[in-house]
Order: structure tokens, then C-alpha cells, then sequence
């Protein structure tokens, strides 16, 4: 997961907690932490706080808001900046930065201060660290685990004239979607409908253009319906998966959804308007991503009883689009024994546990697997489904030309109405293709 829109009092406060650095610290080592703009940094400005009292190494923080994080962040690797320390990247920039040696590599860090990698969740390591995938060769720690997710007016469906209402009409009760079909159906209910008052829509979904927005959508429309990225047997031959008759089914549910039961004018719409549009009380059901979870459950206006949460839903089979992020030292960094101090104090079970309390989402067995866990938060033993279903966009170096693609070709048919799903799939593999030749992979 990469891009958001107005994040800047985030970026404020982090920037703030840095400057707030003792003299004493100021004056001796520092690090400085890149990542993006948004709750989560929050909560590991503020953890952080314990490693510079352990090691007085002060922390500086470099939070960029989502557009630009992508951008502003694979620049400066591109050019063998200086600036970061460490940076919490994207999923998708793992192959690129492993073979264009921008990450230090761990395993010997690894060996040497007995950081045990399978201590962290399977899925979040092969997402988050591995390079090539399906090899033993790590570039990061799973420092911020994340998943699609979807969020429900809770008292909206508790309402009895609804509950009433929604039986006599598809003859079951009013709850959260167990498939795509009822999540669908429960849209169409709430569109248009008048609620306490107000006019609101069934579902705030992703279908910005620019970045990822519509992919990171899209995804958890084609992953239930049976897409696969390319023949499990055969790497990179995508004929018959990526444009199968059940991923043309996917892609037509999303666009049906889209067109049924979005609020008004949300052709370009990613995570802040998903969060607009369920605090504001617009729609019923919302796609986001876990991160947002913690706030959304603390907001006065929408959080605490009114609202629920539930897994992506499945179709002919599972499966939610991989969020989160690993933390990796950078390869130009002047202060590469600091770096990997913090990677060792960041990887403690006991830090883990507070990076959870604290609103970040850890990767540790050691806390997810606590008979505890499910039930610390209403929202826990979702997103350990959701981790247990994921699935992720291509790793490859090659991932930003790749995204371009699948943006373009799916907001054209989603969006812009041109041609049919087997066209967008069938352009999209052609598309691919191209890449993955000039890459050498075919």
C-alpha cells in the first residue's frame, strides 16, 4: 500500500517529537526514520521515545505524506541519498531495492543477534522482507502489518425498520457480508436511503487513479472471484489467470459496485476520501486499510458502538490485498551500527507488544498468537483473518511500471467505461508483458 492525500498535521507532529530532542541528544548520535505521513508514524514517534532513553541515540523523522511518498522516498534511494537511516517501504519496493542494493542486507545481522525471522508472521515476511520471493534472503523486519478491511455502520444495521425491511427483502438478517454477493446487496439497500435524516450510500470504495488507489481496490474484487497474478506453475506466464472467466467476473462486480452504490463524484477516490465519507456519515460500508482502524474505533462521531468491522469477503474463494510495510537500513547511511541497534530494539517481543498497544501493527507471533490478541481490540481477530488471506501486487523492480499499467487499464473500464473487463485484462497482460521482456523475465 502506498498513497493518501492531506496528511500534514501528521507530518507536523512527528516533526515536532524530533526537534523535541534533548540538547544532550542532539549533540551526540542520531538517526533518522523515513516512512510515510500518517497514524501509525504517530504511534512509533512516540515508541521511539524508549529506544533514545535506552541507547541516548536521538530520533529525527522524515513523514511524507502518501502522494508523494513513493516518489519523494525511491528518489532519494535512486540517488543514494543520505538522509534516511532507516525507512519503512512499501511492500512492492522490496525487489527493487534488494537488486539495486539500496537495503542492507540482514541475514548476517540476523545470525549474529539472534533475530529469529520466523517469529514473524509467514505472510508479512515473504510481503515484507524476502527477496527473491520464496528464498531465504531478507532485507527488512515486518515492522507494520496491514490488509484490506472493511468497516459498517453498525447502528444502522441494528435499526429494527432495516433489519425488517432487508429480510423480507433477501431473507436473512442485516450483518456484516460473509460474500462479495451480500456485501453487494447490502449496498444497494443503503443507497440512496434516507438514515436519521440524511440521504447516504452504500460503499466508499477505491478507484483513484493516480498512484494505486484503484488496484489496491480492485484486488480484493478479483482475488475472491479467482484471479491470479500468473500460473503458479510457470513464472510470469499470465494467459488464462490474470484475464480467466473468473477474474472478468471480478472485475464487473467492482465495476457493478461501483457504479450502484458509491456516494456522488467518486471516480478518483482512495483512502482519505474512504475515511471523509464514513466520518462525515455518507456510506454504510467502507474499504480501507487496518491501519485506519484504531482511529476510526476512537472517533467521536462514528466510532465506539456505531461502527464494525469485517473481512474482506470471500466469493469462490478468500483473499484481501497486502497492506504494510518492513523496516530496512539504508545502504548509504553513515550510521549503519545505529540503524541496526534500533532494528534489534524494534525486533524485542516486549517492544512489539507496546508497538501494538500503542496503535501500530505488529508482525510478532510472539503478540498475534497471545491467547489475548483477538479480543484487545474489536477489530484484532479480523485482522488476523485478513493476514492469514493476503495476497500482494507485484514485487518486482519493475513494480511502479507494472502499477502504471493495471491503474490506466482498470480506471478505463471501471471508470471511464471504455471497453469490457476481457479487453482491460487482456490489454493488461500485454501490457505486462512488454515489462516483463524489457526486464529479461520473458
Amino acid at each position: 500500500m502506498n498513497t493518501i492525500r492531506t496528511w500534514m498535521l501528521a507530518a507536523t507532529i512527528a516533526g515536532s517529537a524530533a526537534l523535541a530532542a534533548p540538547a544532550a541528544q542532539a549533540q551526540g548520535k542520531s538517526l533518522t526514520l523515513c516512512w510515510a505521513a500518517w497514524d501509525p508514524a504517530n504511534a512509533l514517534v512516540e515508541l521511539s521515545k524508549d529506544f533514545t532513553a535506552k541507547t541516548n541515540i536521538a530520533m529525527k523523522f522524515e513523514f511524507v505524506p502518501w502522494p508523494n511518498f513513493a516518489d519523494r522516498m525511491l528518489n532519494e534511494l535512486n540517488s543514494k541519498g543520505k538522509l534516511c537511516d532507516l525507512i519503512i517501504g512499501d511492500s512492492q519496493w522490496i525487489g527493487g531495492s534488494a537488486e539495486n542494493k539500496h537495503y542492507v542486507k540482514l541475514n548476517d545481522f540476523f545470525a549474529k543477534e539472534g533475530i529469529k525471522i520466523d517469529d514473524f508472521m509467514p505472510a508479512t515476511v515473504a510481503g515484507y522482507a524476502e527477496w527473491p520471493k520464496g528464498t531465504p534472503n531478507y532485507w527488512a523486519l515486518p515492522a507494520m502489518g496491514d490488509a484490506l478491511g472493511w468497516t459498517y455502520r453498525k447502528d444502522w444495521f441494528a435499526k429494527p425498520a432495516l433489519q425488517a425491511e432487508f429480510k423480507a427483502k433477501y431473507n436473512r438478517d442485516l450483518a456484516a457480508p460473509k460474500t462479495q454477493t451480500e456485501l453487494k446487496q447490502i449496498a444497494e439497500f443503503f443507497q440512496g436511503r434516507d438514515v436519521d435524516g440524511k440521504k447516504v450510500y452504500g460503499a466508499a470504495i477505491f478507484t483513484e487513479r493516480g498512484s494505486e488507489g484503484i488496484t489496491m481496490g480492485v484486488a480484493n474484487a478479483l482475488y475472491p472471484f479467482g484471479f491470479k497474478y500468473q500460473d503458479p506453475k510457470k513464472p510470469y506466464a499470465m494467459a488464462g489467470f490474470v484475464n480467466s472467466d473468473d477474474a472478468v467476473k471480478g472485475l464487473e462486480f467492482y465495476k457493478s459496485l461501483y457504479k450502484c452504490c458509491t456516494p456522488p463524484g467518486y471516480s478518483n477516490a482512495y483512502m482519505q476520501e474512504g475515511l471523509d465519507a464514513f466520518k462525515s456519515g455518507q456510506a454504510a460500508l467502507q474499504m480501507n486499510w487496518f491501519a485506519f482502524f484504531p482511529g476510526l474505533f476512537k472517533d467521536p462521531n462514528v466510532g465506539g458502538d456505531k461502527i464494525g468491522f469485517f473481512v474482506n469477503p470471500a466469493e469462490k474463494e478468500t483473499g484481501s490485498q497486502l497492506g504494510g510495510q518492513g523496516l530496512s537500513v539504508v545502504s548509504y547511511s553513515a550510521n549503519q551500527a545505529e540503524a541496526l541497534a534500533y532494528i534489534k530494539w524494534f525486533a524485542s517481543l516486549d517492544v512489539q507488544k507496546k508497538w501494538w498497544e500503542l496503535g501500530g501493527y505488529t508482525c510478532h507471533k510472539g503478540v498475534l498468537n497471545d491467547p489475548g490478541f483477538a479480543k484487545s481490540t474489536p477489530f484484532a481477530a479480523d485482522f488476523l483473518v485478513a493476514m492469514g488471506q493476503v495476497v500482494d501486487f507485484w514485487a518486482e523492480p519493475s513494480y511502479a511500471q507494472l502499477m502504471q499499467a493495471e491503474q490506466a487499464r482498470i480506471h478505463d473500464y471501471v471508470v471511464a467505461d471504455k471497453g469490457t473487463a476481457k479487453q482491460a485484462l487482456d490489454l493488461l497482460i500485454q501490457d505486462w508483458t512488454k515489462v516483463f521482456k524489457e526486464d529479461g523475465k520473458l
